[in-house]
């Protein structure tokens, strides 16, 4: 099995599809790499070198119970980076992972990359503010989280439906329910907390590599408005692409259009 060890001492779960020039895939919040087998698979056919990795507490890597901030989350990614000595690398990044990608780039630099993607990001900011009154108030993540504490399972069911926003997904569905319930529900309630109230705004402003930020605009869990449009008011050179009624799961319900984008994105 492909792992490996950080100098934390983790075990780090990772895959490497393909040659070429490196995409380097970020999962979303509770999922684990598998996710992206349907943009590996296009991709790594296309000539790229295709690399997604399990995070700290998910899917088949080590759950140390505690790491779960964006600061030791991008220093992992870092050493996936270093250790598979990659350069020229494209970042892609859905959901929490968009906020791993940022962090990454304001923590450790560009030098080894060349451009990145956000799809349904939780950037810039999520949380309920004075200066960003239309965000999650504090009390109400709060009081979700409690629930995930107390039945996970079901609350995953009952959000099968907003999450691919399609009526023909139940095979699909059940697949990404069991793996978000291979994830730590410790890493599932920190990675939640640091999700809604980690605010990237002013460091998104320093970002010099391109950036393609990707939403749909039917995302009921990461509403377009007070994210993909946002960023895109921040980062210095993106561009910004709206899918008429996506989902959270685009990356499923959409793939082909989103598989297809991100490989112009890295050829043009």
């Amino acid at each position: 099995m492909p792992f490996f060890k950080t100098k934390e001492g983790l075990q780090l779960f990772y895959q490497d599809w393909g040659t070429g020039n490196p995409v380097v895939f970020v999962s979303g919040w509770s999922l684990s790499s598998r996710m992206w087998d349907y943009q590996r698979i296009f991709l790594a056919d296309k000539g790229l070198k295709c690399i997604a990795y399990d995070r700290r507490g998910h899917g088949r890597s080590d759950d140390p119970g505690n790491g779960y901030d964006f600061d030791t989350l991008a220093d992992d990614l870092a050493e996936l980076i270093e250790y598979l000595n990659l350069r020229n690398v494209t970042l892609v990044g859905h959901s929490m992972g968009g906020g791993e990608l940022i962090r990454y780039l304001t923590r450790h630099g560009n030098d080894r990359v060349d451009r990145a993607v956000l799809v349904a990001a939780i950037v810039p900011f999520l949380m309920k503010t004075e200066d960003n009154p239309y965000g999650v108030p504090k009390d109400v993540a709060e009081m979700v989280r409690e629930m995930w504490k107390r039945d996970f399972p079901n609350w995953l069911l009952q959000n099968e439906l907003p999450y691919f926003n399609r009526s023909d997904t139940s095979a699909i569905g059940e697949w990404t329910r069991w793996d978000m319930l291979q994830t730590s529900l410790k890493a599932v309630v920190e990675c939640n907390k640091v999700i809604i109230e980690t605010d990237f705004r002013e460091e998104m402003r320093s970002i010099t590599v391109p950036i393609l930020i990707i939403h749909g605009d039917k995302d009921r869990s990461i509403p377009v408005e007070i994210s993909g449009q946002k960023s895109a008011m921040l980062l210095p050179k993106n561009r910004f692409i709206l899918y008429k009624d996506a989902p959270h799961g685009l990356y499923i319900t959409h793939s082909e259009r989103l598989n297809d984008d991100i490989l112009t994105f890295i050829k043009g």
